[in-house]
This record gives C-alpha cells, sequence and structure tokens, in this order.
C-alpha cells in the first residue's frame, strides 16, 4: 500500500509520494547503502512531525560577488529545482540564473550593484512548473564583506547561551537567550530582531554557582534549564524553563510557591512568555537542596516531542543524585511521563546529554557519557561495567558507514583504571575497542567527524592523537599536528568536516598537518567584532538557515546583537537541511557543553546518499 504525505513547498502545498521525497549528492559515493535490515525498520517507523520551515533565503557578500543559499526541506520532491531572482533597489525581480538549478541550493551573483540593496528570493521548480516563491532577504546597500548575518537585541548582560524555534509560526527561526545577571532573565526576538518579550528569573537566580546552583538559575556549568520546542504541534514553539518562586514572566505575572526549593517545569508562550502551565518536579532529593537542570528534546515514542530533564544536586561534599524525566505538553497541560532515579545504580553521567533514536525504531533514547535510558524510562544498558565512569565528552554518530547502526565514542576522566578513551555499539553498548594506559587517566576533551578523507568513516580525536574509528587505526600519532578536539562545524562545502576552535573556523589538511595551534584559518570570529561565550565558543551552532551548512552564534561586546557566522563559500553537495534530520534537530536543543551535532547517517567523504527523512510538517 502506498503511504501519501502533504508536503508544504514554499508555502504552495502539493501532494506527492513519501516515497519521493530525498535528493542527491553530486559527489561520487563510495560505501554501501545501509543494511536492507535498517531500511526495513525506517519503512515501518511512524512519521515524526517536524518543523514546517520555509526555505531560510540568506544572502552574504564574499567580495565582490554575492552568495545566495537556501533550505533544501525534507520531504522535498527527488526531482525540485529553484530559480533565484533579485529585487535591485525595490525594482522588479529579474531571475538570474538561465536554466534550473539542481545541485546545490546556492548561488553566486556576480553581476549585482552593491552600492544598492539587492532581495533575494528562491522559486522552487516541481516537473517544470514554479511554485510560490519564498520569502525574501535584503543585502543592504554597501553592506559590510563579512560572512555574517547581524541580529539586533535590546541592551543588556552577557549571553552564554541561544536556543532557536519558531516562535511566531511563519517558517523561519527565532531567538531565545540568556541574561547572566543577578538575577538572571531570558529573552525573546524575532528572525529579524523584533524584540518580544523577557521573564526575570527572579531572587532565586541570583546563586549561580556551578555546581550548586539556586532554584531558578539557568546556564551555569553544564546546567541550562532552558530549552525551545514546539511541545503542542500548533506550529509554534515553546520555551521551556526550569522555574521557582519569584519568577516574573513576559506578561508581567509572577509565580509564586511556598518553598524556594520546590521547582517547577514550566510551558511559556513563545510569542509572548506568558506561562501556560507549569507542574512540580518531583521532590526526592529536596533534602539535598534544588537540583540544577539540563534540558533536550526527544520523540520518545516516535511521534510526540517530550521534554527531557537531566536535574542533579550534590549529597554535602559527595557524590550527586541524579533524577532524569520526560515531560509532555498537549497545549493546556504539563504533564510528567517518567522520572527515572539513579540511585546506587552504577550508570555514570558526564557534561552532555545526547538524546537519538540508537536501535533504529523510530523512538528515541537518552544518552549519556556512561548509560542509555529507553523511551520509556528504563535502563537500557549501563557502561560502568566496562570500565567507564565520569567523563567531558561523547558523541553518537554513524561514525563507520559499513557497519549497521550508530556508534559512541567517550573520553574519561581521572579514570584509575587507566581507560583513557573507548568506541562501543550505541544501541547495545558492546565495547568495539579501548584505550587503556597505565595510571589514573584524564583526557579532557574528545572529538568525532570526519577529518581524512583517506580513510572511510569518522576520525576520532583527543589529546591522545588521531584515530580512524572504524579501523582503531592511529593516522595522525603526532598529538601536536592533530586538530584541536573542541567542535566540528560545516563550513567551506565539502564533505568533510571544519573546526570551530577558540573562535576560528579551520581547515585541517591530513595531507600537510601543521601546528595544532597553527591550522590554517578560513575565518576568525574576533575579525567581525564577535565575542566568544563561555569556553570560548559559540553561544549557539547549527543549521539555521541556508542550504545544509551550519551557523555559529556570537554576540558583540556590548551584548546588543547576535552574530550569526554563515558560510560565504559555494557547494555543489546538495543535502536536506540538517533541521529536518531528527538526530540533529534533537542536538540543537542541547547545551551541556557545547558539542557538535550529528545526524543519524554517515556525513562525510564518500558518502551514500541518505535517504529521506521519516517526518512530516
Amino acid at each position: 500500500m502506498e503511504t501519501f504525505t502533504r508536503v508544504r513547498v514554499a508555502g504552495a502545498v502539493v501532494g506527492l509520494l513519501a516515497a519521493t521525497a530525498g535528493f542527491a549528492l553530486s559527489t561520487t559515493t563510495t560505501h554501501a547503502e545501509e543494511p536492507a535490515a535498517a531500511q526495513d525498520i525506517g519503512a515501518q517507523q511512524a512519521l515524526r512531525p517536524m518543523e514546517d520551515l520555509g526555505r531560510g533565503v540568506v544572502a552574504v557578500r564574499n567580495g565582490g560577488s554575492v552568495l545566495v543559499s537556501w533550505r533544501l526541506l525534507g520531504l522535498d520532491p527527488a526531482g525540485i529545482g529553484f530559480n533565484v531572482y533579485r529585487s535591485a533597489a525595490g525594482g522588479s525581480w529579474t531571475k538570474l540564473n538561465g536554466s534550473v538549478l539542481t545541485g546545490g541550493t546556492n548561488y553566486t551573483d556576480a553581476a549585482a550593484n552593491l552600492a544598492q540593496a539587492n532581495a533575494y528570493r528562491v522559486v522552487p521548480v516541481i516537473g517544470g512548473a514554479e511554485q510560490q516563491p519564498s520569502t525574501a532577504f535584503t543585502l543592504t546597500a554597501n553592506h559590510a564583506d563579512e560572512p555574517v548575518v547581524r541580529i539586533p537585541l535590546r541592551s543588556g548582560g552577557p549571553v552564554k547561551f541561544v536556543w532557536t524555534g519558531d516562535l511566531d509560526g511563519d517558517g523561519e527561526y527565532d531567538y531565545v537567550i540568556d541574561r547572566q545577571t543577578s538575577p538572571q532573565a531570558i529573552e525573546a526576538y524575532t528572525g529579524k530582531g523584533q524584540f518580544l518579550w523577557r521573564v526575570d528569573m527572579g531572587p532565586n537566580s541570583t546563586n549561580q554557582d556551578n555546581i550548586e546552583p539556586g532554584s531558578a538559575t539557568i546556564d551555569v556549568g553544564h546546567n541550562d534549564g532552558v530549552t525551545v520546542q514546539d511541545f503542542d504541534g500548533d506550529g509554534r514553539a515553546e520555551v521551556a524553563v526550569r522555574i521557582a518562586d519569584g519568577v516574573t514572566f513576559g506578561d508581567g505575572r509572577r509565580f509564586t510557591a511556598s518553598n524556594d526549593d520546590h521547582q517547577f517545569i514550566a510551558m511559556l508562550d513563545g510569542r509572548t512568555g506568558a506561562l501556560r502551565d507549569s507542574a512540580q518536579v518531583p521532590t526526592d532529593y529536596l533534602a539535598d537542596g534544588p537540583l540544577a537542570a539540563r534540558f533536550g528534546v526527544g520523540y520518545l515514542d516516535g511521534v510526540t516531542p517530550s521534554l527531557v530533564a537531566f536535574m542533579k544536586n550534590r549529597v554535602g561534599n559527595g557524590g550527586f543524585n541524579l533524577m532524569m524525566s520526560a515531560w509532555n505538553f498537549d497545549g493546556t497541560e504539563v504533564t510528567m511521563k517518567w522520572k527515572w532515579l539513579r540511585g546506587n545504580q552504577n550508570a555514570p553521567d558526564g557534561h552532555n546529554t545526547r538524546i537519538i533514536d540508537v536501535n533504529g525504531d523510530g523512538k528515541d533514547e537518552v544518552a549519556e557519557i556512561g548509560f542509555v535510558l529507553n523511551g520509556d524510562g528504563t535502563l537500557r544498558y549501563s557502561l560502568a561495567s566496562q570500565g567507564v565512569i565520569h567523563g567531558d565528552r561523547f558523541h553518537i554518530a554513524d561514525m563507520d558507514p559499513s557497519r549497521p547502526g550508530l556508534e559512541g565514542y567517550g573520553v574519561q576522566q581521572n579514570n584509575p583504571s587507566g581507560l583513557r578513551e573507548y568506541y562501543y555499539d550505541a544501541s547495545t553498548g558492546r565495547m568495539i575497542w579501548k584505550h587503556t594506559r597505565s595510571g589514573t587517566a584524564d583526557v579532557g576533551r574528545g572529538m568525532a567527524g570526519d577529518v581524512d578523507a583517506r580513510f572511510p568513516g569518522m576520525e576520532v580525536w583527543s589529546f591522545d592523537g588521531l584515530y580512524n574509528a572504524s579501523q582503531n587505526r592511529l593516522t595522525e600519532p603526532n598529538t601536536s599536528l592533530r586538530p584541536w578536539p573542541q567542535l566540528g562545524l560545516w563550513w567551506d562545502g565539502d564533505l568533510t568536516m571544519e573546526l570551530l576552535n577558540d573562535g576560528k573556523i579551520e581547515k585541517w589538511n591530513p595531507l600537510n598537518p601543521t601546528p595544532t595551534n597553527s591550522l590554517p584559518r578560513l575565518e576568525t570570529v574576533t575579525d567581525y567584532g564577535a565575542v566568544k561565550a563561555a569556553q570560548g565558543g559559540p553561544t549557539l551552532v547549527g543549521d539555521l538557515f541556508g542550504d545544509w551548512r551550519e551557523e555559529a552564534v556570537y554576540t558583540n561586546s556590548s551584548y546588543n546583537q547576535l552574530i550569526v557566522f554563515t558560510t560565504d563559500r559555494p557547494t555543489s553537495t546538495r543535502l536536506y537541511t540538517l533541521a529536518h534530520n531528527p538526530a540533529y534537530r534533537n542536538a540543537m536543543t542541547l547545551h551541556g557543553y557545547m558539542q557538535s551535532h550529528h545526524t543519524d547517517y554517515f556525513l562525510g567523504s564518500g558518502m551514500a546518499t541518505p535517504p529521506a527523512p521519516a517526518i512530516t510538517y
């Protein structure tokens, strides 16, 4: 039986077979597709509702030309093409391309008069017929030559984190920011910088200790306590926030509770900042004080987005209580789906969470560095029995495209057994390889991505060197020549990953490696007035607009402007927006220690054409 879905194409709704949705890679594919068994599992999955995004057109100068870039959507039909139009100085729309564009979703306009304003829009072409045009993006007259989109903010204090979601339902991303003042605050802005609302986190946010913060404190250490998602499926995102007594919402109403240590999961209206509903956090660990929180989103049943809350407090000066819980919002009520208490179970946590479908059944699991919970809140496995303890960073991705399923890679902190880094089956927890040395191991950072096209799949690297993951092969033994293990960023248009390290977008060359501190730079964020946020990083990384390459969000030094770095490099590679990939979009909702996001398919040199995502809008 054929399954039909309804797909919005730049405002026009067309019916098509879900099976025809997809795209093509312009590069040669050398690795095998996923095994038939994995494909069969995907074919049986329910369709996951995801954001009904627009084309996200963006234009930036690169010297005397303009790169125009736009989204290929997850359910666009395979044969879709595009025409690009320009309106100069408010004049009529002129088509720029001679034949319909069917390659990478970007176009270089070398003929624009940059002394005047130029607006750009794209028009999808299906079966030879033009569809409704996209929303236009205007590059102002005499615009600076910079790979940047600047979004105005109100004046305020420092910003550590930014979250994104479609708050007003127009199909484009808006922004929620924190203010690291005392008391703290969160603010919301449209994608064009229109101020929407402000929430004062109140007196219980003044204790900003990164280990034992106040009951309403957000964004300290690896804790955030805020995220953004359309939880009730009405086309507009809510803002989830952990609150306590004394919080004042965007409509001026104040939240009261009888005990300052009592905490609540609140859902705010994304347009107004008003409270829609709240529910109290369980008090199992209340005797040890309020719980710090880290938030993310996953589709734990495959079709409904749930808030996942990692919440932790300290027992005296010793260990930590850990509660994990899932919450749903149906448009009226916030309800707890489940809670999991670590208690005396040996389940090691770390500094970031990943919410991803590890077994390919369409339902997400919740992963920590040393254990995984099923979507119903039961323990799937713990890596503790295999020597894993606490560590700073871990990754889950399709690191080996020749092997079914996803793999995990993690590093260890102060491990007395000498275990330094490890690589495992993400579905079962079965260890594939370990690196161990004598003595206590302390590996601060680890990274995963395809940075060396000579070897199949992804590389993993830490301060111990760079390895091809699938072969456990040390490909760059000189630790002073391997890339720094911070963040990856898709930027220059080829299929190997670039690096985002301490405000520098860099390109590591495995054929001619240079010292780690002297890698060739593609861009330096401070050249454009950006300041580095916590840990020298951005406030947000994600595929926010344009084609499948990623954006990195910073602020200026006055904290009255978001500086969104977006590529000015063309690419012939055609991929649907990463924001329509379920694993990647979940990752965009998570912060903790800032980490790279991964798709649920292998994205790298020699990649196979990934299947269309099992989603609906």
